[in-house]
């Protein structure tokens, strides 16, 4: 793998945005730790409501600048995770923030303090018009707020506490080494995360089976260090929620985002409903592949004769453009921008984090990491991740600071609705059976990964917070035992499993941000309902989508989504979408001879 220097300068993204370099990053950082102490002088003051707007202003412009501080730090030690300086600004940063944590944690404690009567006369003031939606926050979390000590406590606490992702980043991305694999005449080919996918999909079946045993089984061999890391972010999680008067850590983290635990149970209800639909999947996958018995080192493998497609970058930026011409040339002029302004951080180096994101600050263009490997899944991550570029620009081009930014709840419906455009785009296109063959390979297997996959994840992770809330521990043989169960009950009996899938859930990141997975489902169930939509060309479909991006927080994600059509809490959407999904099938199933 190549070493970062070695990467041409164009396919790196550019922070000379957030900050010039690493002395203006210290220098700012100085100024910043200076002034921060600054916002205790309105504490016990903000009755007065020439105050209390003073203080809020200036606590967003603080926000702003940690924003800036963080996605310069951050962004050096993604790319190169080994990189000392990188870990140091980041450490020198976090201990800012938690001094600012502690110094203004009365502000929320004081708002909570104030009437339903004074609350409502403060949102009806024009000067507090950006702060509309902050103010029926305070209204709405009264219950959850603590004293004035108890909160100036936690935010102590934070300095000490937490922590458990970022061991388990430096654990996987750093530490471990994933050596090579076998193929079926014994060659042997070097293996990371990086491109566990493409060995997921080789024709080789032996080759993709070592992929699978070496890719879980090596977190196997950590399993006692990921077992007690994150059992001990799932306490953590609980007893905080357990602090702030949620009857539990997940309706705490639906709570805050105001999203709907009607809508988590509606969609485990509903996946679970149409299991069937991923076995016969892998049914007709088994038959396409011409196997006895489909296993689970089978179900990324192209069903389609169709040679490898092979895409430079340039060549996938264009595709793209090409499927998300349908949202119009403002859409198509932005992707332009952020190749050549340089948002997106292209290629896998040596010690760069594995995966792709989206991040950004107000103020600045967001950026994206991929590790673009010139298949047809890297053209999707990349479409993928701009969707949640193009969402952060457009919130916060249209939006105040106060509300530009969204919730993870509909973070991943922007990324997801763009994948569905360029498949699409891509089946419209298909000039054989065999592309068209690929193509409903590809969405089903995208449906598997992204709402059966996702939804299992989240039963698993739900089981985990609630064995702790009942008292019950968390250990490595029941995180494992309950993992299995799970896959096994998705995949059915029809699908072999091997030994190393039990270890599967100590390789996912995502498990460290809390109740995240579930909205990769939902998030998937929304664009394809949105880009049906539009591809349908429904009156008003685009125009309502592209206010959805523009909106930021300035409603709850339900009734955002809500307004594209798209109502998350309603059985409709759910059977609508499954039965798209059937229909992919049958035809999947025709092609098949």
């Amino acid at each position: 793998m190549k070493k970062r220097s070695e990467i041409e300068e164009k396919y790196k993204w550019d922070i000379t945005k957030f900050c010039k370099d690493d002395e203006d990053f210290y220098k700012r950082l100085k100024k910043l730790s200076l002034k921060i102490k600054e916002i205790t002088k309105y504490e016990d003051k903000l009755g007065d409501d020439d105050v209390l707007f003073e203080c809020l202003e200036k606590s967003y412009a603080f926000s702003k600048e940690f924003g800036f501080l963080t996605l310069y730090s951050e962004l050096s030690k993604k790319v190169d995770n080994a990189d000392t300086k990188a870990n140091e600004m980041c450490e020198k940063l976090s201990t800012v923030r938690t001094q600012y944590s502690t110094y203004s944690s009365y502000i929320e404690v004081e708002m909570v303090g104030f009437s339903d009567e004074k609350l409502k006369n403060l949102e009806k003031q024009k000067r507090f018009k950006n702060y509309k939606r902050l103010l029926e926050a305070v209204r709405r979390d009264k219950k959850h707020i603590l004293s004035k000590k108890e909160e100036l406590l936690i935010s102590r606490l934070g300095e000490f506490l937490g922590g458990f992702s970022d061991n388990f980043d430096k654990f996987a991305d750093v530490d471990l080494d994933f050596g090579e694999i076998e193929d079926k005449n014994k060659n042997k080919h070097p293996f990371n995360q990086s491109n566990f996918s493409i060995y997921a999909e080789s024709e080789d079946r032996t080759l993709r089976k070592n992929a699978y045993k070496r890719m879980n089984g090596k977190f196997g061999e950590f399993i006692n260090f990921i077992a007690n890391n994150y059992a001990n972010d799932v306490k953590e999680a609980c007893t905080f929620a357990k602090i702030r008067n949620y009857k539990s850590a997940l309706a705490r983290e639906i709570y805050e985002e105001e999203a709907s635990e009607k809508a988590y149970h509606m969609l485990l209800k509903k996946v679970r409903e149409n299991v069937k639909i991923l076995q016969d999947f892998y049914e007709i996958k088994r038959k396409a592949l011409k196997l006895d018995r489909v296993a689970i080192y089978d179900t990324f493998v192209p069903i389609s004769k169709m040679p490898k497609q092979k895409f430079t970058y340039e060549e996938a930026v264009e595709l793209i453009k090409k499927a998300l011409s349908v949202l119009g040339d403002d859409y198509v002029a932005l992707i332009d921008r952020a190749v050549k302004e340089r948002w997106i951080d292209v290629y896998p180096n040596l010690n760069k984090d594995s995966g792709a994101f989206s991040w950004g600050c107000y103020g600045a263009t967001p950026v994206v990491l991929c590790n673009f490997e010139g298949n047809l899944s890297s053209v999707f991550t990349l479409a993928h991740e701009l969707g949640h570029a193009m969402h952060s620009y457009l919130s916060d081009t249209h939006q105040p600071i106060q509300t530009a930014g969204y919730v993870i709840f509909v973070a991943e419906v922007a990324s997801t609705t763009n994948e569905m455009l360029l498949l699409d785009y891509l089946l419209k296109n298909a000039k054989t059976d065999e592309e068209k063959k690929y193509y409903y390979d590809y969405f089903l297997t995208e449906v598997r990964s992204t709402i059966f996959r996702q939804t299992m994840f989240s039963e698993f992770e739900e089981w985990a917070h609630a064995t702790y809330e009942k008292g019950e521990a968390l250990t490595r043989e029941s995180m494992c035992l309950k993992f299995k169960e799970l896959n096994d009950f998705y995949h059915g009996d029809k699908v072999e499993q091997i030994d190393e899938m039990q270890y599967e859930w100590a390789r996912i990141p995502h498990f460290y941000s809390h109740f995240y997975v579930y909205k990769y489902a939902t998030g998937m169930i929304s664009a394809i309902n949105i880009a049906s939509n539009i591809l349908k060309k429904n009156e008003g479909a685009v125009e309502q989508y592209k206010k959805f991006l523009s909106s930021g927080s300035t409603a709850s994600p339900i009734t955002l989504l809500k307004r594209c059509g798209c109502d998350l809490e309603s059985e409709e959407i759910y059977d609508d979408v499954f039965a798209y999904c059937k229909d992919y099938l049958k035809n999947m199933n025709k092609l098949i001879k």
